[in-house]
């Protein structure tokens, strides 16, 4: 079978099973929810040697630090995986919610019924865990999802893929509920992203290159998951020490997420104080600044960054910081340069805090927290698809909700329009 039928029979059985999806009784869904994270459980050793095929092969393709540490799987995100899993099953199940209820003039009773997408193409780099909290999201929705990893993370994939089967098999819903594209050629996703007539919504995750392809190509709607161009501004009421413990958490827990701190930007009325401070954190643990002129008066031995770095997701041991004289040149500047995923104030003066998270134009905007928490698991959601910087239909990290749609629902007792 060549590539296009292959990719075919995929959307075609994925279709019909996105019917028994949107129907599937919340006991139903649940129930596979919790197989599936006992299934994990039970099979962590099998897991992690897969997924010891895939980082063997990373490192001899030289992958870099964060690159492996995206890819990795073990006892810690394995955990966090069926943890994943385990709250998505407490949740609410979303659909056939009714909101919205009104009874017009007429005497008809208008409604909204929250509804399933149908089917979701999923697709992503590096990440095996992705696999898991996609199809847990996915069935729970009432939703089918073809999933289609990077060939980097192909062993890991393909064996969570079966333990996925296995539990589907096991609570009675269709099996092709959730399927993961087998083959690495780039082909199928090409297939993929413009088979309109059985894929409802693509989902990518990965880096700029390919977020661009496949909205340039796609013939389906996309909720795109750009790269996390993440700030922090270090307003001049900030808390020195607390400054200090947010930066170094937001930057250095874990250099290679979308919600990791890139951008520092710091008030001129704090930065003396601040900065040498800070540099000495970023030195022990080997980060490399580069900054704007004013800093690097404060502060020696670092590089001039230039217009690029204030762009950049680095995912690596880089940060880029700017020194501003005012916080409506903080939100400039971050209103510029930022991808539209999460920024961050550490301040004390509340009317600054009340400024900044009604003027910046992100997806998650904070006030004295760790850009890291900007994860559907943190915010309550089990689990996310992605972390959407979109505007219209989802926007931040997406969950149940943001994997359904609304339709009308109009009762009547005869009414006739006059």
């Amino acid at each position: 079978m060549n590539i296009k039928d292959y990719i075919l029979k995929i959307g075609i059985e994925a279709k019909k099973a996105s019917f028994a999806t949107a129907s599937a009784t919340s006991s139903q869904k649940n129930n596979f929810l919790n197989n599936l994270a006992h299934r994990i459980l039970a099979n962590k050793v099998s897991i992690i040697s897969n997924n010891k095929k895939d980082l063997i092969q990373a490192a001899k393709d030289n992958q870099d630090e964060a690159f492996i540490d995206r890819l990795t799987l073990n006892e810690k995100n394995i955990t966090s995986m069926v943890d994943g899993l385990l709250q998505i099953e407490k949740l609410e199940d979303p659909i056939g919610q009714i909101i919205n209820q009104k009874t017009m003039k007429s005497g008809i009773e208008v409604s909204q019924m929250r509804v399933a997408l149908g089917v979701i193409g999923m697709i992503y780099e590096s990440r095996p865990n992705v696999t898991i909290d996609a199809a847990g999201l996915a069935i729970k929705s009432g939703n089918a999802i073809i999933l289609r990893g990077g060939s980097e993370s192909i062993h890991s994939n393909m064996y969570l893929g079966e333990l996925i089967t296995q539990s589907l098999q096991e609570c009675g819903i269709n099996n092709n509920a959730v399927q993961v594209i087998k083959i690495t050629d780039r082909q199928a996703v090409g297939e993929l992203i413009t088979m309109n007539k059985f894929v409802d919504v693509i989902i990518p995750r990965g880096g700029k290159s390919l977020i661009k392809k496949i909205t340039d190509d796609a013939k389906i709607p996309v909720i795109k998951h750009l790269d996390g161009n993440c700030h922090i501004y270090v307003d001049e009421f900030a808390d020195i020490e607390t400054s200090i413990n947010i930066v170094d958490n937001s930057k250095t827990q874990r250099l290679g997420t979308c919600n990791t701190l890139e951008s520092l930007v710091v008030s001129s009325k704090i930065a003396k104080n601040f900065l040498p401070k800070i540099k000495k954190l970023f030195d022990k643990k080997n980060i490399e600044i580069r900054g704007c002129l004013q800093t690097r008066k404060i502060i020696s031995n670092i590089k001039q960054a230039d217009e690029q770095d204030y762009y950049e997701e680095y995912l690596g041991p880089i940060i880029s910081i700017i020194i501003v004289d005012s916080i409506e040149e903080a939100i400039e500047h971050i209103n510029k340069y930022s991808s539209k995923h999460t920024e961050s104030i550490i301040t004390k003066n509340v009317d600054n805090g009340k400024k900044f998270i009604r003027e910046v134009d992100s997806s998650s905007v904070m006030i004295n927290a760790s850009t890291r928490f900007a994860d559907g698991f943190e915010y309550g959601l089990g689990a996310e698809i992605g972390i959407s910087t979109d505007k219209f239909h989802a926007r931040g990290p997406v969950g149940l909700e943001g994997l359904t749609s609304l339709k009308y629902i109009v009762l009547g007792k005869g009414q006739i329009r006059k």
